[in-house]
């Protein structure tokens, strides 16, 4: 089909927001050309919060027909963490019949050059946008999250995440120039002269594994970081949490038609229940690039098996947080209480150990014993949520059953410091919604050991007595070293004790949060200025998102010939 958008409509109309995205990464300021309110999507229009909803509603109990090749059955099943069965239905794969359709684009795509592939990109982040209400209805109804945090994380900081990505590839694809003109000096003879070329290539078709509790957050870097460096993508959704990206997949097969390119150069592959079509996929000679969020396990089978691709995984970690002193104590409470209710800490960034001397801490308000700062963190949690229309609003839902009988079987491991309590969901009575649990743990028993160096993902924490700072620091370092940590916090005010975590930090690649009291946590990062892991412990090979993460998803091939 002919284009209906040309290179240059869209280079006019994108250019200055990918300019703006370079200058961001470059000083790491803030910036966000996504709003994060939803009023900004425009009241009585066709973005506004009343058409997201009825978009949403008019997509239950229909089949999304993407129009790609190899459809042999339509599959579902998607029930909502809030009671809700979804109803929609997919696509599925006769992969022999997609993936070579999805590789005759490519030629195409590649020649189109890294600034026709980073405005295609963008154009395709803002329909995406535009639909943001519509977004995190689905978000919400496939993760769990409240709506806001659907809203804002879902849409807005997953938009930027993905447009973060598209920069950092046309940098890294910019850095080599397209053509040289190479002469080397012979003395009396004639020198040697070659005209070279310079063409960034892909690998291939990158393949995205989506995960069940942040699907767009956490699949749009790789997906954009692939396409816009000339890759083919295909999108394997969590079979929880399909309808998010099915919907971006939609509209990226939609921009690369009106833009020319052949929409099969993004694909979906959604699954019977039980198939584990990743483990195929994954292997298949045509992947060339994975990006995966979920489990240590599958994420470290795919670094051993799927040889022929690029992997970049991001798994679990045990996330930790030193308490050693602090001159604002209440302040210090709320942010840790929020850290750790923040749906329903079912984030890879929450907070899961908090190392506290035994014999206390120093406080603005006086000495605190370890039993007075735990207690007093309960008592801070259950202020936080203590009004139920409040606590919906922050814990949203437990996303899978397997959560919910972690949190169950969390109480047994010690002493409850804060039980969880059930809060029912007027709206949406079919849901889960549970409060953290706080458990007390002593760091110098081995069979408490066993807890608190595994991350126990949900709204489960551990206050872990230690002998000392000393132990704290050496407790950090071991385990962020065994088991990974995507975020690490720590409160001191003493100088040496936040050189020594710092340190232990740089030395083991861990991003690091100190004195937080604000409304800035430990478990939230910003696009274009945070990176969100570090490619450097366990907890995941790649940073969201740097140079590392896009450099190796193309290569550059050279073409020489006789001046």
């Amino acid at each position: 089909m002919a284009a209906e958008l040309t290179t240059h409509e869209l280079i006019t109309k994108h250019r200055p927001t990918l300019d703006q995205a370079l200058e961001a990464i470059r000083t790491r300021a803030y910036w966000s050309p996504h709003p994060e309110h939803p009023k900004a999507y425009g009241e009585h229009s066709s973005l506004d919060a009343a058409a997201g909803k009825a978009a949403f509603d008019a997509l239950l109990g229909t089949r999304l027909d993407l129009g790609q090749p190899g459809t042999d059955d339509w599959v579902g099943g998607e029930v909502s963490p809030y009671g809700i069965e979804l109803g929609v239905t997919y696509p599925h794969a006769d992969v022999d019949v997609l993936l070579p359709a999805m590789k005759s684009g490519q030629r195409a795509w590649r020649d189109a050059g890294a600034e026709t592939r980073a405005v295609v990109c963008l154009e395709i982040l803002k329909r995406i946008s535009d639909r943001t209400h519509e977004f995190a209805h689905a978000v919400m109804h496939t993760s769990g999250q409240a709506f806001m945090m659907a809203f804002q994380a879902g849409g807005p900081h997953a938009q930027d995440r993905g447009l973060e990505a598209v920069a950092y590839a046309y940098v890294e694809q910019v850095r080599t120039p397209e053509t040289a003109e190479w002469t080397k000096p012979q003395g009396k003879r004639d020198p040697l002269a070659l005209t070279k070329q310079f063409t960034p290539v892909p690998r291939g078709i990158g393949l995205v594994i989506g995960c069940n509790t942040f699907p767009t957050w956490n699949g749009y870097p790789g997906l954009f970081a692939s396409l816009a460096t000339g890759n083919a993508v295909l999108v394997k959704p969590h079979p929880r949490a399909v309808l998010p990206l099915a919907l971006t997949v939609q509209v990226a097969r939609q921009v690369l038609a009106e833009t020319g390119f052949d929409p099969n150069l993004v694909a979906l592959v959604a699954e019977r229940p039980g198939e584990g079509i990743a483990k195929t996929l994954a292997t298949r000679p045509e992947i060339r690039v994975i990006d995966y969020t979920g489990s240590t396990s599958f994420g470290d089978w795919l670094e051993a098996n799927a040889r022929q691709a690029q992997v970049y995984t991001e798994k679990a970690g045990v996330n930790t947080v030193i308490v050693e002193s602090t001159d604002n104590y209440k302040g210090m409470l709320s942010n840790l209480a929020f850290s750790l209710s923040l749906y329903s800490g079912q984030m890879c960034t929450t907070p899961q150990n908090l190392l506290v001397p035994r014999d206390g801490i120093r406080t603005d308000e006086g000495p605190k014993t370890f039993d007075e700062v735990t207690a007093d963190l309960a008592r801070a949690v259950d202020g936080l949520l203590g009004d139920d229309a409040r606590a919906n609003a922050l814990l949203g839902a437990i996303v899978n059953p397997d959560v919910k009988a972690r949190l169950e079987a969390a109480a047994g491991l010690g002493e409850v410091a804060l039980a969880s309590r059930e809060i029912s969901n007027p709206e949406f009575p079919g849901a889960v919604v549970r409060t953290p649990v706080i458990v007390k743990l002593d760091g110098a028993k081995p069979d408490d050991e066993a807890a608190y160096m595994s991350e126990c993902f949900g709204p489960v924490s551990f206050a872990v007595a230690v002998d000392s700072v000393t132990a704290a620091v050496d407790l950090l370092r071991r385990t962020v070293r065994e088991k990974g940590a995507m975020t690490v916090g720590a409160y001191t005010t003493d100088t040496e004790v936040e050189e020594a975590i710092e340190e232990v930090c740089l030395e083991e690649a861990a991003q690091l949060s100190l004195n937080l009291i604000g409304g800035v946590y430990v478990n939230q990062t910003a696009a274009f200025s945070d990176f969100h892991g570090s490619g450097g412990n366990p907890a995941a090979n790649a940073a969201l998102t740097d140079g590392a993460f896009v450099a190796n998803r193309f290569r550059v091939v050279e073409v020489r010939r006789e001046a």
